[in-house]
């Protein structure tokens, strides 16, 4: 081989972006998705609508096991190219270990439902995997609350419980087209930044490559006829990575010696966190005030406030992925406070930035006008297909309480049999065109502004 290609391929950043971009050509250009999509659809793997899903029609969900392959190929392929030493390789090896545990659990749970324990025990071997085996773990607090090193049990625990719940805060932000891909994007492109900063190029490979990954499978994601979902294999997968990632950067800017090291880096890691990580809090914790289960499924996300809000689901994705870039630079730019005052100026500055949509000025205001007209109204401006659904049922209460309430008030003169079995079917033929309009309106509405 050349010597400027050994040169070239001994630079790890260049080799970083060859392999994001090898992993988004893998992703993109030997038909992985539409082979996924086509099976799905044969196979009857599909995703079924329901009163609380956001799309009106089946669509296949296994888009997490593209992002899996296109990662896992190309972690192979250019974890060989780098050389990689027995602890880095080990590392590797880990990570893909713990993937294919929980693109397994996903994929389970995808097709025929998971009991919840059983979901989060598979969750906590992946977790195990890593944490224990090869000693990713949280080390040190960096001064929070006046805590340091912490001793190795507490680390472990306190280790697993982070990794646990950035898992499923992503398996739970995974509601609208493209969200959860995004952050994930968002997040991956900060840490790579960061690690090529910090002269850790097998991490900043890690990154890339789950950017590339993650790209391909917006582009399916977010289309209008070749739609895949991510499904619970891609979320449990990109939140494991995220995780992975994070506290990787946190032990490496707290290692002694080092340089270009980043302060209040517990922070850094919560801001870029900050969106899938606030919006679990919130919907736990308004969940548990009503009395219900935490886990339990419900339309009290972010992201659903703003589909009430009239944006379509793309609109929404940038709406928050803009939101969670905010708070990151803000953490960045006010990293020389004193930790604390840095925690509570980040935490106060991401709250206020992802409540917004629920200041009054965008309140929803609730007209007297008609069910049915309220229905177009909404269709016309591209809400969700959850809001779609409830108000197509009211439509049809709406209607039969107009219908019901126009026989009682027929005069006395025209309580002929006859002239009420005229009148009936003149109301019901009047009832079905208007049924089929307001059809028609969905359905050009939808498609219009790609909710589905």
């Amino acid at each position: 081989m050349p010597n400027s290609m050994i040169d070239f391929l001994s630079n790890y950043f260049y080799l970083s972006l060859i392999a994001g971009f090898a992993a988004f050509f893998l992703s993109t250009s030997i038909y992985l998705y539409p082979v996924i999509i086509n099976v799905s659809k044969l196979k009857g793997l599909m995703d079924d609508p329901d009163h609380r899903k956001m799309h009106v029609s089946k669509t296949p969900n296994l888009g997490g096991l593209g992002i899996f392959l296109a990662f896992s190929l190309s972690m192979i392929v250019f974890g060989i190219l780098t050389d990689l030493v027995p602890t880095d390789l080990a590392k590797l090896l880990a990570i893909m270990g713990s993937s294919i545990i929980l693109v397994f659990l996903g994929i389970k749970d995808d097709l025929t439902g998971m009991a919840p324990k059983k979901k989060l025990l598979g969750q906590l071997i992946a977790v195990l995997n890593v944490v224990v085996l090869t000693d990713i773990r949280i080390l040190h607090f960096g001064g929070i609350f006046g805590i340091n090193e912490l001793p190795y049990v507490a680390s472990v625990l306190f280790s697993i419980f982070v990794f646990m719940l950035v898992i499923n805060a992503f398996n739970l932000v995974d509601g609208i087209d493209g969200l959860a891909g995004s952050l994930s994007i968002l997040g991956s492109i900060t840490f790579g930044v960061l690690f090529s900063i910090k002269g850790n190029y097998l991490m900043s490979l890690v990154a890339t490559i789950f950017v590339g990954s993650v790209l391909g499978f917006l582009k399916y994601n977010l289309s209008r006829d070749k739609k895949i979902f991510m499904g619970d294999c891609g979320s449990l997968l990109t939140g494991f990575l995220l995780a992975y990632q994070g506290i990787y950067f946190l032990n490496l800017n707290m290692e002694i010696g080092t340089t270009n090291n980043f302060t209040n880096s517990p922070v850094i890691l919560l801001a870029i966190l900050s969106y899938p990580l606030f919006d679990l809090l919130r919907v736990f914790a308004i969940r548990i005030r009503e009395g219900r289960s935490p886990f339990s499924a419900d339309s009290n996300h972010i992201h659903h406030r703003l589909l009430r809000l009239g944006l379509s689901h793309k609109r929404a994705t940038f709406t928050l992925v803009i939101a969670n870039s905010l708070v990151i630079a803000f953490a960045f730019l006010t990293m020389q406070l004193n930790i604390h005052i840095h925690l509570v100026a980040s935490v106060l500055f991401g709250a206020c930035v992802y409540l917004l949509p629920f200041l009054k000025v965008f309140d929803i205001k609730n007209g007297t006008q008609s069910n049915a007209s309220s229905t177009v109204s909404v269709l016309v401006n591209g809400s969700d297909a959850h809001d779609v659904a409830s108000l197509k049922d009211s439509v049809a209460s709406d209607q039969s309480k107009t219908f019901k309430s126009d026989l009682n008030d027929m005069p006395n003169k025209v309580k002929g049999q006859s002239i009420g079995k005229e009148f009936i079917k003149d109301r019901t033929k009047t009832f079905n065109s208007l049924k089929g309009k307001l059809r028609n309106r969905k359905d050009k509405a939808l498609d219009k502004d790609s909710v589905l």
